[in-house]
Order: structure tokens, then C-alpha cells, then sequence
């Protein structure tokens, strides 16, 4: 029989490689911080009315997507839903005008392919502005 008392240690947490992390942490969120240089120079920006100015003689460039994959242009339902048949008939609205207002209104539920393509054909016509049109959501249900 062994009367000896136990010698029995405590039970001790090391520091030091927690003090090690967290100075790495630090270094790494330092260093890959951006701080934000706009408090550095005071600039007083122009003012402008908030009122746009009326575009006289051009008519904004509207493409409908529908759910079914044809295109409207400008309200007008192309003949088939080729992308040759869509540029001939922005080349024939926009003739050689290429900084018309130019939006694509898509189909929810249209696929995402048709979108491309529309957006492909006005870019390769040079059109460089487009605007993708949008509803809210409480619009969507009805609720204002």
C-alpha cells in the first residue's frame, strides 16, 4: 500500500501562443484596412437644380424582354427573337445616335439568356449607358 499523498500539478494555460495569435490578428486587420481619406480635404460640392432638364427629340430606346423570350422595342413586338432581328430594329430607331436614354425592361420570370442577348446587341451597336428597370417590392405586391 503506497501512503504517499499524490502530488498532483495545476492545471495551467499557455499565454503566450494567445498572446502570439492575437498579435497576428492585429497586424493582418491593420494592414489590410483601407481608412477613409475623406475627412482629409474639405471640398464644397456645386449645387444643381433638382429638377431634370426636358431631352427635346429623343426618344428614349425601351426593350422589353417577356416572359416567353420576345422582345419589344419601344412597344413594338419584334417579328421573331433573334438578335440580328433586335439590332436591326435599334439601328432603326437609334440610326446613328448612340447616347439616346437606353433601358432594358425584363420579365421576372424571363430567362437570363434573353437579357444577355439584348444587352450584347446594344453593346456591340456602341451603346455604353444602359439601364436596367425595377419595381420595389411593396410595388410588386401592391402594398404602398
Amino acid at each position: 500500500m503506497n501512503l504517499r499523498p499524490r502530488r498532483s500539478e495545476d492545471p495551467e494555460i499557455n499565454l503566450i501562443s494567445l498572446i502570439d495569435i492575437l498579435l497576428v490578428l492585429v497586424l493582418f486587420f491593420l494592414l489590410s484596412t483601407t481608412f477613409a481619406v475623406d475627412g482629409r480635404l474639405r471640398i464644397k460640392l456645386p449645387q444643381a437644380s433638382s429638377v431634370p432638364l426636358q431631352r427635346t427629340g429623343n426618344e428614349p430606346l425601351i426593350i422589353t424582354v417577356t416572359a416567353a423570350g420576345t422582345y419589344l422595342v419601344n412597344g413594338r413586338e419584334l417579328v421573331n427573337a433573334s438578335a440580328d432581328t433586335l439590332r436591326a430594329a435599334i439601328l432603326k430607331l437609334a440610326g446613328e445616335r448612340r447616347d439616346l436614354s437606353t433601358s432594358i425592361r425584363a420579365d421576372g420570370h424571363a430567362t437570363h439568356q434573353t437579357v444577355v442577348t439584348a444587352m450584347d446587341v446594344l453593346s456591340q451597336l456602341g451603346f455604353t449607358q444602359l439601364n436596367i428597370v425595377t419595381t420595389t417590392r411593396d410595388a410588386d405586391t401592391g402594398r404602398s
